[in-house]
Order: C-alpha cells, then structure tokens, then sequence
C-alpha cells in the first residue's frame, strides 16, 4: 500500500446503527433476501429429506456465522440509516459471497479498494459513509479514513479483532507473529498490519505444512538467508530478517484454517524451538495460542460427522474466494466425490456440473455426476453462504430427478 500522508485527524462521526429501532427497520428485508422456508423445515425435521430415490443430508452446523450476519445487518442499517443520496462506500467486500455483495452494491453503496490509494480516498468526504468489511481492514487504511473525519461502520468480526490482540501483545513483548494463513487474503493483511502498527513488532505468514517445515529448518540449522527470503516472499514484514526475528516466534491463525492444521503448524514449532533452544527455556521463544473462530470449527465438525454417514457425493456452497468453504471442501476431497458451486445454476444437468477445482484454481466441468437410481446427497454451505442459495442448491436437484419439493413443504 502506498504511504499516505497523515494530516491532523478529524473526529470521526459516531452513530449506534445497532439501536433496536433502526436493526427492526431492516430486519424484513434481511430476511427476505436471505432465509429460506425449506432449510427450515428440513432442520426442523432432522436434516433429512428424502422422495423416490433422492436423499438429501444437511450438516448440522453451516451457512451464516454470527458474523457475517451482524456484518449484514450493519450494512443494511448503514442504507436505512444513511439514505440516498448520503454516500456509503465498502471497502472491498463485506464477505467473500457474490450474491450477498450483489445485494449490496444494488443498495447502492460503492466498492472501492480493500487496500485504497491515494486516488480512492480522494474520493471520500468527511459527509461519507464508509463501511469496514467482516475481515477487519489494515490499520494505515483505518489511520486514514479516520483523518477525514468520515463516519465509519465497522463490521469486523469479534474473533478476528481478538487475533489482533493476540499479535499487538506478540509485537509488545518482541516476538515475532508466524501467522498461519493466506498471506493475500484481507483478514490476513489486516492481521499483519496489527503485527507492524504499534512498534518493532515483525511476521511470517505460513500457508501451509510445507512452509512451516522449512520455517522449522531454518529454526534450527539456519540456511540461506536470501532463499528464504525469496520462497517467502510477499508473506513477512519489512525488515523481517531470520536469523533475528526467529528467535521468538508467537503463532496465531487466519481465524478460517482448519484447526487440525493450525493445532500442527504450531506443534511442529514448538518442537523446533524445544530442539534449538532445549525445553528449560521454550517459554523465552514460544508462544501459542487458540485463533480457529468457533463457528469455523463447527462447521468442520459437523462436516466431519456427516460424512460418517454412508453418501454418493457432497455439495459444498459457497463463494470460491472464502477461506473458510475451501476448507470444507478440502475436507470432503479426501473422502467422497465433492463438488464446491457457488449457486444452483453450476448443476446444469443430471450429466454436467460446472465446479471449482482449488488445485487448478478455476472452474472446471464434470460429467456424469450425479448417479442414477437410489442417490444420497450431502450438502454443507461456508459461513459466507445464504440459506437461499441452499435451498436453491435442493431444489434443483429435485427438478433434476423430477420431483418437487412442494410435497414436502404441505405437510
């Protein structure tokens, strides 16, 4: 991000768009766009819902986190609040789901950079709304929009702003952050921007086993400085240097990794450390803690305990660009054939299925997928997703095996 300049900060206007009065103006709307009726009734009655050889499994725990949820409740109470032609501008996306952030532009409150340059806060008055997205912003973006003295509707989530408590307490105590996570994605940056803000604080972001275990090498043989450097590229602070800033080292997490490989990136740290520094001083250069967001983990879970149940295939919902469904999806790759959409329409016939395959890093077509004569399906959703879109996901695969779910909702 370019440096930008500080002039003397406004005071930020301030409105509690959380008042009962102005969340049971929008609330309606809300769930118009969003509930669905079917997902309801089929929780209601146990997950399950089956017709003339089609069987469709829920996970217990999926779709909307709290969240995401008062992230949307707050950019509707923003548009309610502040009507046209009040300015309100996003940064970036309020979550990673394209029919959610299609609602909300239709609102009429404009994208700009999640990362804003000079130009894009050129743009931004002291009079204009600005809305801070689910994943939290990076603090210099924050430090300028607070100069011009906008009104600011900030939607980060709780469990993110509690990995920034844990990373500023790392950077007061010099210790550097290994952040295990996707080094481009928004929470992430912010969360680096938290290690950098309030001193000589330092990170290294880790995306996966592969890069910790070279981490874990250099912990404790050293190496090539310069090559290590370049294979993490992008992905530490500035000045970041190993031989120094890895001498104590904190792990936290982008909050939607999957705990399992968090709980590992961080045991095989530790016993690093244990190995270069012996075990009577390993509190002196490691130090742990718990960043996986609950409602991450319980969509995990519950994905977990489904696929213990016998099934044909699993759909996992969501926008391609969330951490958090790739994750399921990931999951579900290891044990039965899954297809990650991010709506109904990818199920384009009982033949053809367009979906996203995360190893090539685009959508990809598959054919014949969805077997004929007795079929169980399981469906799971990302934190991100709606329980429209799952309940369009249901539907459609009735319509594909020409049935209805009609009968099922009279009774």
């Amino acid at each position: 991000m370019s440096t930008i300049a500080s002039p003397t900060p406004a005071v930020p206007q301030k409105v509690n768009l959380r008042r009962p009065d102005v969340m049971e103006a929008v609330q309606a709307l809300v769930v118009s766009h969003y509930r669905s009726h079917l997902v309801d009734r089929i929780r209601a009655h146990g997950g399950c819902i089956a017709a003339e050889g089609l069987t469709i499994k829920l996970a217990k725990e999926f779709g909307f986190c709290y969240g995401v949820e008062r992230a949307i409740d707050l950019a509707y109470a923003a548009r309610n609040y502040f009507p046209p032609p009040r300015r309100i501008f996003l940064l970036g996306e309020i979550i990673h789901n394209p029919e959610v952030n299609d609602q909300i532009r239709g609102m009429g409150i404009v994208s700009i950079s999640p990362r804003p340059t000079e130009a894009d806060l050129a743009q931004v008055n002291a009079e204009d709304v600005v809305i801070i997205p689910a994943f939290g912003t990076e603090v210099a973006t924050r430090r300028a929009l607070e100069a011009k003295g906008c009104i600011l509707v900030d939607t980060t989530c709780g469990d993110v702003m509690s990995v920034w408590k844990r990373v500023r307490q790392y950077s007061k105590e010099t210790v550097t952050s290994i952040i295990h996570g996707k080094a481009k994605h928004e929470e992430t940056k912010a969360t680096t921007s938290q290690a950098t803000a309030y001193g000589t604080g330092h990170y290294l972001v880790v995306y996966n086993l592969e890069e910790t275990d070279a981490v874990c090498d250099y912990i404790e043989r050293g190496g090539d400085k310069a090559a290590f450097l370049e294979q993490f590229k992008g992905a530490y602070s500035p000045g970041f240097d190993p031989d120094r800033h890895l001498q104590a080292v904190g792990v936290a997490n982008q909050t939607t990794m999957l705990r399992g490989e968090t709980e590992e990136v961080q045991r095989r740290i530790r016993a690093a450390m244990e190995r270069r520094y012996g075990p009577e001083t390993l509190a002196q250069h490691f130090r742990f803690f718990d960043t996986i967001c609950g409602a991450t983990q319980d969509r995990q879970d519950a994905l977990e305990k489904l696929m213990r149940e016998p099934m044909d295939l699993l759909l996992v919902i969501g926008g391609y660009n969330s951490s958090n469904t790739s994750h399921l999806a990931e999951m579900g790759e290891k044990l039965v054939p899954t297809y990650f959409i991010k709506n109904a329409s990818k199920m384009v016939s009982n033949d053809l299925i367009r979906h996203w395959n995360q190893q090539l890093g685009r959508e990809v077509e598959t054919r014949q997928w969805l077997p004929s004569g007795q079929v169980t399906v399981g469906i799971t959703a990302g934190a991100s997703c709606p329980n429209n879109l799952i309940e369009d996901t249901i539907k459609r695969l009735f319509e594909l095996r020409g049935l209805s779910v009609q009968q099922f909702l009279a009774h």
